[in-house]
């Protein structure tokens, strides 16, 4: 079955897995991973703008996620956002991958992409294999059955905003909510059938903000971290007022490290303090027996991203 939708009703309404810039779900159908039903979103009018009100900046589904590292008082505002969409994945899947997309990507796990092996996302097994097999590139923060870590860089970036996410246009959940806590084996986000992310709504800029995206990456699989650390802090002079630390690459959910938030409230940006908010960005690691390598990479990440944050002045264009 195909539907090709020119309205948020028609997609809503229609059944199948729903087609944007198409970067995972093409790779997913040729892998004989994907459903047969599709629905084209790519023509809904009226989705893919950045539009700045009173309340912050509301970014429509489907906006390119190059649109938005590019956009300059993106940077300027949110640059905690705008430094991961300028170096994610590859210059093509960014001209391509949509914002709404790349929040409802699916796992990039072996097992799951491989159409023979059994996966529980794919229903043919009820455990994770990853789990006694192959898992080197898996997590290392053991938060549910699954031990893939969670694929989108941007849902990484949009925690440390507390963005929230309007779904069918007229129904709102955090990202936190829509990424889920990590114990549901079968899903990689909390989507219902009939439910379509429609746009993405960050709160009002803050006065002050730096922010650093870093990440480390195995050279034979480039295009995904195997750690990644989204930085944003609010500055008074050295003093840092505010802090938020997002993780990926490490869990089958990315996630907020609050331990590391709650040391650098209210403190000097000294490189003592950073180092001790570093430290305990591991406290709550359990690695698997092939992930340990990843918890010294977790600490030495956030202890970049802190350092680069602090001395930041390129807001969020990637300093090459």
């Amino acid at each position: 079955m195909y539907t090709f939708a020119t309205s948020v009703d028609q997609a809503v309404g229609a059944t199948g897995e729903y087609r944007a810039g198409g970067t995972d779900l093409q790779e997913r159908l040729r892998a004989r991973t994907a459903g047969a039903s599709l629905v084209d979103i790519f023509a809904i009018e009226g989705l893919d703008g950045i539009d700045f009100t009173g309340s912050g900046v509301t970014i429509g589904a489907l906006c390119k996620i190059a649109a938005i590292g590019a956009h300059e008082r993106l940077q300027r505002d949110y640059p905690a956002l705008t430094l991961p969409a300028q170096t994610l994945a590859t210059p093509q899947t960014r001209y391509m991958a949509t914002v709404g997309g790349v929040l409802c990507q699916r796992t990039r796990c072996t097992y799951y992409r491989h159409p023979e092996l059994g996966c529980p996302k794919k229903g043919n097994t009820a455990t994770c294999p990853s789990r006694e097999g192959d898992h080197h590139f898996g997590v290392c923060f053991d938060f549910g059955p699954c031990v893939y870590p969670h694929p989108s860089s941007i849902a990484c970036a949009l925690l440390t905003y507390d963005a929230t996410v309007q779904i069918n246009a007229d129904q709102s959940v955090s990202v936190a909510e829509l990424v889920g806590d990590g114990r549901d084996v079968r899903r990689d986000h909390t989507l219902q059938p009939g439910q379509m992310i429609t746009a993405i709504e960050l709160p009002p800029a803050t006065q002050g903000e730096k922010a650093a995206y870093v990440r480390q990456m195995s050279r034979a699989w480039a295009e995904w971290p195997a750690v990644e650390v989204v930085v944003r802090l609010i500055m008074d002079g050295t003093r840092i007022r505010e802090a938020r630390v997002g993780i990926g690459g490490v869990a089958n959910i990315p996630f907020r490290l609050t331990e590391v938030e709650e040391m650098l409230a209210d403190v000097d940006a000294t490189d003592e303090t950073l180092a001790a908010a570093a430290k305990v960005s591991t406290a709550r690691c359990k690695p698997l027996p092939n992930t340990r390598y990843k918890v010294p990479m977790v600490a030495a990440c956030v202890l970049e991203a802190l350092e680069q944050a602090v001395i930041n002045e390129n807001g969020g264009r990637l300093a090459l």
